[in-house]
């Protein structure tokens, strides 16, 4: 019986060696890097739920709305001289530790003389070519996806493109028109047609840039943004612990935090996973990514209605398109003289609320408690499983799609709503847990037009 056991004992010891090899090949982090995440690493990752949607027999396309994030970016000006001072605190331990005669064979090559990529940029935040194309394809997409939509001869009206007033957002909507209407004008070989781009200013914007118009919401954030570095420094600290002893250099927990984030600037925009991101084994990615999105959460998400609340123009703004879409359809307008998609390019602090604001990534039980603006838990520390992944839910080109359809033949509702997430069908905790939802039901109550906003 002992002798059996141990046979056991030692196959499970392998078995679970053997998974976790598995598992660390798999492990890819360009897929975890919160916010920062590249839009083509997650694009098709956390669609298992609803790959097949519940569109009605006989439902016809007749109007898109588009929320989308920018594309990749260059860090900020701010970051980078972080990363500035990185080089030269690193260049610091490394020094320090020749001259006390330490060994530095467990210290990875690249960390001997390195600095940032980035030391030379005067200016930064820009929209980088990789995030040009993100935006570029999506509108190719877009437009093969729904090509009775996007057959209308191009006008402002028709196809009303909007933006903030910061460059990368409108560079994103740029790129985007350019898919969208490839091949559709006489501009060069490549046969592109001009195409407006409208923003408001930054100071009165409350519908693509409402977080920075609401100075309670400005309190709020300034009030919580203490509490959450305290939430993130124990797994600092203990991520800092394990780097000092596998490398043997000083590392601070400013240390760490810079190395992570340039983990994610490199894995994000430079495609290099060996360096800044090789420091750290899978579990600490894990951990690291979990900190920056229970930041999301908390200063963006469902932890505070306000965050999502202050949303509602932008809401309302689609709703109103839908209705005028709809009043166009019954009044048989001609064709080309109403508005056949309503496209918006923002940011994460946009693409973040609006998601909320339609109740998705969330259990029917949490849904219930955002009802009646009870705060959620935080998404669990790892290795437990959450619905919260910044890395889903506003990676770089994130975007929230609702398309509304035309269903004449449908007995209990002739206009229906789909929302697709990141190009896939997302099913609504307020709409049945369907990702097609009536028209009238999507917009419960009339003052609150969202699921999620109607108790």
């Amino acid at each position: 019986m002992k002798t059996y056991m141990a046979a056991i004992s030692l196959v499970l010891f392998w078995f679970a060696i053997f998974s976790h090899s598995i598992a660390d090949q798999a492990f890819d982090v360009r897929q975890h890097l919160s916010t920062v995440t590249g839009y083509g690493a997650v694009k098709d990752v956390g669609c298992v739920s609803l790959e097949k949607s519940s569109i009605h027999e006989g439902c016809t396309p007749i109007h898109l709305n588009l929320v989308a994030r920018h594309g990749t970016r260059s860090p900020t000006k701010k970051r980078m001289r972080e990363l500035d001072r990185l080089a030269s605190h690193l260049e610091g331990l490394i020094r320090d530790a020749k001259e006390q005669n330490l060994s530095l064979q467990k210290v990875p090559t690249w960390l001997l003389g390195w600095e940032s990529p980035w030391r030379d940029k005067l200016k930064g935040g820009e929209l980088i070519s990789k995030g040009e194309d993100e935006l570029y394809d999506l509108g190719i997409r877009i437009r093969e996806r729904f090509p009775d939509l996007f057959k209308e001869e191009y006008h402002p009206d028709v196809y009303p493109i909007k933006a903030t007033q910061v460059p990368r957002a409108s560079a994103s909507a740029v790129a985007f028109g350019m898919g969208l209407f490839s091949e559709k004008g006489s501009l060069g070989p490549g046969h592109h047609r001009a195409f407006a781009v409208s923003s408001e200013s930054r100071a009165s914007d409350i519908v693509l840039r409402f977080y920075d118009c609401c100075e309670s919401y400005k309190d709020f954030r300034k009030s919580q943004e203490p509490g959450v570095d305290k939430l993130k420094e124990p797994i600092l600290d203990e991520i800092t612990a394990a780097i000092v002893s596998r490398y043997e250099l000083n590392f601070t927990r400013q240390d760490t935090a810079s190395l992570w984030f340039l983990c994610k600037q490199e894995a994000s925009l430079l495609d290099i996973t060996d360096q800044a991101c090789g420091l750290f084994n899978p579990s600490e990615v894990a951990l690291l990514e979990w900190t920056d999105d229970l930041e999301v959460f908390i200063l963006k998400g469902y932890g505070k209605s306000i965050n999502y609340r202050m949303g509602v123009p932008l809401l309302e703004d689609v709703v109103h398109s839908m209705e005028e879409a709809i009043k166009a359809q019954e009044e048989q307008l001609a064709p080309g003289s109403y508005e056949k998609a309503r496209l918006r390019f923002a940011h994460a602090e946009t693409v973040v609320p609006f998601t909320c604001l339609l109740g998705l990534f969330l259990e029917q039980s949490e849904f219930q408690k955002i009802q009646r603006e009870q705060p959620l838990e935080l998404p669990p520390r790892p290795p437990h499983s959450r619905n919260w992944w910044g890395s889903t839910i506003a990676p770089f080109a994130g975007n929230n799609m609702l398309v509304l359809h035309s269903c004449p033949a449908n007995p209990s509702s002739k206009y229906f709503i789909q929302v697709l997430h990141n190009e896939h069908p997302i099913t609504m905790p307020g709409c049945n847990n369907s990702d097609f939802c009536p028209f009238e039901e999507f917009k419960i109550g009339p003052e609150s037009p969202s699921p999620v906003l109607s108790a």
